[in-house]
């Protein structure tokens, strides 16, 4: 005990006696003892807050500044540019502080933001419904195929290309780790998935097939022979998006996708070191009683005003157990609320022109890339904003030198595919500039010369 809790030995004792317990170290048996702390923690004495302040600054002055880095970064994480409105609306007070609408009522302002949300996340999907918005888009693919579940009424197996990001496929596994239902990884060894394969691999039983595109290389699947493929034997299509990319690509819902889940940092969502993030997912009509998360419909008061409220869920949704369509419980709101203040900044033609300006500079940016002796793309397919190369080194080895020189120059796939141990990926966003470019293609020569 410390004198941080403020419960007395008295107290202890009383409630110990009250669960049956004969001591605090009891309550800690279910932890193998190799795993419980059995030192004192070694923690400096005490500081002034004049002290602290100036330790603290010190330590914060360890940190890069954003803008001294030139950031090439990708895998599901995007350095953006966020317009000032965003964060203008974003943070108010009203927005920023107001709690989850537990009460719809006493919500009218933040359930109309959401509902502007879903509105948007349809239109931009192609899709008929969108729910208020999951944590990121690992635990989205996962809710999309708990959905799946409830909808086929299968146990089978789920089909999920490899080019699938590897962490939404390690998310969704670990979903399913207690259930029937199990993962089959359908191998990708081009770079990208065959709907052959796809078309073979599905059976009565097979409950889902997923699939990415862009796909974690940054190249471009054939989503609409890959849904036919798993619709063919009854399994529904859940396809993963960039939100972006949509600004020029075939919309899930054009293609035939059931349901569709898309990662939304990179509309309005700083990188935040990694999170929080946002999960998009959305889908067909019919599914909508299915959807997990909170949906809210749009509707009218006792005397004729329109207003919102949320609906196909009663309040205890997030508590009936067996029968909730999944235990989220809550919504990344302030995340969806700055997806939907930037969707609509930048409108359907800005939308665009950021997807065009991020095409065509990650094209530049392999053609130049490309020129260094021993540099390779690893696929020749289409790709969007992220392309894969092969280098004649060691990424990680080359990736460190390079951040010396200022770059965050992209990712090793080592990470998550030891067969392509001299591959990393690069993602260019309308961000980068001519110069920062060329100032890559410079310094990943130098670094392999």
């Amino acid at each position: 005990m410390n004198s941080y809790i403020l419960n007395t030995d008295d107290d202890v004792a009383e409630m110990l006696t009250a669960i049956g317990e004969p001591s605090i170290d009891a309550l800690f048996k279910g932890i193998p003892s190799e795993l419980r702390l059995k030192r004192p923690l070694d923690v400096p004495p005490p500081l002034s807050e004049l002290e602290l302040e100036r330790h603290v600054r010190s330590l914060a002055a360890k940190n890069q500044s954003p803008a001294s880095v030139v950031s090439f970064l990708g895998g599901g994480a995007y350095d953006h540019f966020i317009p000032a409105v965003v964060d203008t609306i974003a943070g108010r007070s009203e927005f920023y502080t107001a709690y989850t609408p537990y009460q719809a009522e006493a919500s009218q302002g933040t359930l109309q933001a959401v509902f502007e949300y879903q509105t948007l996340m349809c239109q931009l999907s192609g899709m008929d419904v969108a729910n208020a918005s999951l944590y990121e888009a690992g635990s989205g693919v996962a809710e999309a195929v708990l959905m799946a579940m409830g909808i086929t009424g299968r146990t089978g197996e789920v089909l999920v290309a490899e080019t699938v990001h590897p962490e939404y496929r390690q998310t969704l596994t670990t979903y399913l780790a207690n259930l029937k239902a199990t993962v089959r990884v359908l191998p990708c060894p081009g770079g990208r998935l065959d709907p052959e394969a796809v078309a073979a691999a599905v059976n009565d039983q097979t409950i889902a097939v997923v699939a990415q595109s862009p796909n974690f290389f940054g190249h471009l699947e054939a989503m609409a022979a890959i849904g036919a493929g798993a619709k063919a034997s009854g399994a529904l299509f859940i396809s993963v998006f960039d939100p972006v990319s949509l600004g020029l690509l075939k919309k899930p819902g054009e293609y035939g996708a059931d349901i569709a889940v898309g990662e939304g940092q990179g509309i309005g969502n700083p990188l935040h070191y990694g999170g929080p993030y946002l999960g998009i997912l959305t889908c067909r009509a019919e599914y909508a009683r299915k959807i997990p998360g909170r949906l809210v419909g749009e509707t009218t008061d006792k005397n004729g005003k329109r207003c919102w409220v949320l609906t196909l869920q009663t309040r205890e949704q997030h508590i009936r157990r067996e029968k909730a369509t999944s235990n989220i419980c809550t919504n990344q709101g302030l995340f969806a609320l700055r997806a939907a203040v930037h969707l609509t900044a930048l409108g359907p033609q800005g939308l665009r022109e950021t997807a065009e300006l991020c095409t065509r500079k990650a094209h530049y940016a392999a053609a130049e890339l490309t020129k260094v002796p021993g540099v390779k793309l690893a696929f020749p397919t289409p790709f969007f904003k992220e392309f894969t190369l092969t280098l004649p080194r060691e990424p990680v080895v080359v990736l460190k030198a390079l951040r010396a020189e200022g770059y965050h120059a992209g990712l090793a796939a080592s990470r998550w595919y030891p067969e392509y141990a001299n591959a990393m990926t690069v993602a260019v966003t309308e961000k980068r500039t001519k110069a920062e470019i060329d100032g890559l293609a410079a310094a990943l020569r130098a670094a392999l010369a």
